[in-house]
């Protein structure tokens, strides 16, 4: 699947990715490829992701912390939208 992260300053990640987690309003919870069409408000946390072939461009790589295949971006919240097997994520 597709996920992408932007910012009101930047779009930091259009990328394929195998696994997304993310601090729901009610919990935490995560999203694998062709996962049911979802919208959902963000709290403050972090969203993880997997891939092996995640490709974060240089100027924004300071944002994410990585172990392996798996990255994390701290948000303080936003919105999640999954359709089509793409997740967008706005976060501030």
């Amino acid at each position: 699947m597709i996920l992408e992260i932007v910012t009101p300053e930047a779009t930091l990640l259009q990328s394929e990715v195998e696994l997304v987690s993310v601090p729901g309003i009610n919990g935490e919870f995560q999203m694998l490829n062709n996962h049911a069409p979802i919208v959902s408000l963000l709290v403050e946390g972090s969203v993880v992701f997997k891939g092996d072939n995640v490709k974060i461009e240089e100027e924004f790589e300071s944002k994410f912390t990585s172990n392996k295949n798996e990255y994390t971006l701290p948000i303080k919240s936003g919105t999640i939208e999954m359709k089509e097997n793409k997740v967008i994520i706005l976060a501030d």
